[in-house]
């Protein structure tokens, strides 16, 4: 039964349309199932009043009136329905103006890690990693539609968004970094950087997505992920040396302030490091449960005056240039 109720009214497992067009909320679909409380916050911040559900694909569940995730199974996907068409589409049209190209291409690089994340087995993992080659082959090739994925980013703090600007961060990076270089294999380092984060599908979303700071606990749970991503990938057989090296040392400090391993200086790697660079710059430019973003501006500021001694000080101006050209 189709109905349409005050956003007040909104309780977890219900199954909502969103009125408005995909580029004015901050959600991938336009038609889903709330799953926890944050959603209906943001959907309330967003200024929408009323809207529509379907009391037949979508229900409230009372099996968690602490405001926990409502009972709904998770999502499975084949390889054949992995990847959007419009991704490849994009890519290689050669006739789309770098503004549109940039939009389709990042929209659906959303769409694509979403689903990953969803349903991370062996054949999705291989799917995905092919598309994310023909990303960065896209962004080594095209610097016109490559410095308006820049501008486009969305700045949610979903998983897949995250992993999506992270990846195209550091693609972008490791272009400048390493340009006219043979020695890198650069789909490897893309499949690298847009997984960066994949452990954390074996992660409590209510830790992920809590609106206060972590308890201690939570905290040691959270600082499993790039452990959990390493195990993901080995297990699936897809645990290449540069894929090893980033899911594992993305969070490593130059200081040694970092995890899992306090990594400190040159025991971490080049691609560890540029990881690191564009995960920190995301998470400030990013929206959180507990923060509000920062300009770009803004962030590479703090950066450079606040957290300098956590980065490589060439790779990080090498990242500045990224947003001055």
């Amino acid at each position: 039964m189709i109905k349409t109720i005050k956003v007040q009214d909104l309780a977890i497992g219900m199954y909502i349309t969103l009125p408005v067009s995909w580029f004015k909320h901050p959600f991938l679909k336009n038609e889903f199932i709330i799953i926890s409380q944050d959603q209906i916050d943001r959907i309330i911040d967003h200024g929408i009043t009323e809207i529509v559900i379907d009391t037949e694909k979508g229900e409230r569940t009372d099996a968690h009136p602490a405001g926990g995730p409502a009972n709904v199974p998770p999502k499975t996907w084949t390889p054949e329905k992995l990847v959007p068409p419009e991704l490849r589409e994009a890519i290689h049209d050669k006739t789309l103006p770098p503004d549109k190209k940039s939009k389709l291409v990042y929209e659906s690089s959303r769409v694509l890690v979403d689903r990953l994340f969803e349903d991370p087995k062996t054949e999705n993992i291989r799917e995905a990693k092919k598309s994310i080659s023909e990303i960065v082959d896209m962004i080594i090739a095209d610097d016109a539609t490559s410095r308006e994925l820049l501008k486009i980013t969305s700045y949610d703090f979903y998983t897949y968004t995250h992993s999506v600007n992270v990846g195209v961060f550091s693609v972008l990076l490791a272009k400048s970094v390493f340009k006219g270089s043979d020695a890198h294999d650069m789909h490897e380092l893309g499949a690298g950087f847009f997984l960066h984060d994949i452990g954390k599908v074996r992660i409590d979303p209510a830790i992920i997505n809590k609106r206060g700071k972590l308890t201690e606990e939570e905290m040691y749970t959270m600082k499993s992920h790039p452990y959990q991503g390493y195990k993901i990938l080995k297990e699936t057989n897809q645990l290449t040396e540069e894929c090893m090296i980033i899911v594992m040392q993305h969070h490593e400090r130059e200081d040694g302030s970092g995890y899992p391993r306090s990594l400190k200086g040159e025991q971490i790697h080049a691609y560890g490091r540029i990881c690191c660079i564009a995960d920190v710059y995301d998470a400030l430019t990013s929206e959180r449960p507990y923060k509000q973003k920062l300009s770009t501006f803004e962030a590479l500021k703090l950066m450079k005056e606040e957290l300098l001694n956590h980065f490589h000080q060439e790779l990080f101006q090498k990242f500045v240039f990224l947003f001055t050209q």
